[in-house]
C-alpha cells in the first residue's frame, strides 16, 4: 500500500504551498477600528474581508480603540437593574390600564348597538358595518366600446 503512494507521488508534481505574511499599515488599522467602534462593521465580516484572523483584529481594538482596553470588566450592579426592571413594570402597569379602558370602550360599544338593535328592530351593525377591502373593490371592470 505504501508502495501506490510512492508511485503515485512521484508521478505528481509537488506543490510547496508557502504561508505569504502581510503587514497591514497602522493607519489602515485605525481605520478599521474606528469602523468597528462605530458599528459600520462587525469584526465577523471584516474578518472574512481581509481574511484576518479574530484574534488579531480584536488585539487591533485593544490597542487603538480607548473604549475597547484588554481586561476591562463590565459590572452591572444590582441597583441599577433594580431601577430597570422597576421602570419595565411601571410601564407594563401603565399599559395594561392603557388597555383595560380600550376594552371597556369596546364593551360600552358594543352594548350600545346591541340596545339599538332592539330599539329599532333591525341589525344596525350588520347594515352599517364597513366591510373590509381586500383592494380589488376599487378597480372597475374595463369594458371596450367599438
Amino acid at each position: 500500500m505504501s508502495s501506490k503512494r510512492l508511485k503515485k507521488t512521484s508521478k505528481e508534481k509537488l506543490q510547496i504551498q508557502t504561508k505569504h505574511s502581510r503587514y497591514f499599515s497602522e493607519a489602515f488599522k485605525k481605520e478599521k477600528v474606528k469602523q468597528i467602534v462605530a458599528k459600520q462593521i462587525s469584526i465577523q465580516e471584516l474578518s472574512q474581508l481581509y481574511e484576518i484572523s479574530r484574534t488579531s483584529l480584536y488585539n487591533w481594538l485593544y490597542k487603538y480603540s480607548p473604549h475597547y482596553q484588554k481586561g476591562t470588566k463590565q459590572v452591572i450592579e444590582m441597583e441599577s437593574e433594580a431601577l430597570k426592571t422597576k421602570a419595565l413594570l411601571s410601564k407594563v402597569a401603565e399599559l395594561e390600564r392603557i388597555l383595560g379602558r380600550k376594552q371597556i370602550e369596546i364593551d360600552f360599544n358594543n352594548k350600545v348597538i346591541e340596545l339599538v338593535n332592539e330599539e329599532l328592530g333591525y341589525d344596525v351593525k350588520k347594515k352599517y358595518e364597513h366591510q373590509l377591502s381586500n383592494g380589488l373593490d376599487n378597480i372597475k371592470p374595463t369594458t371596450s366600446t367599438k
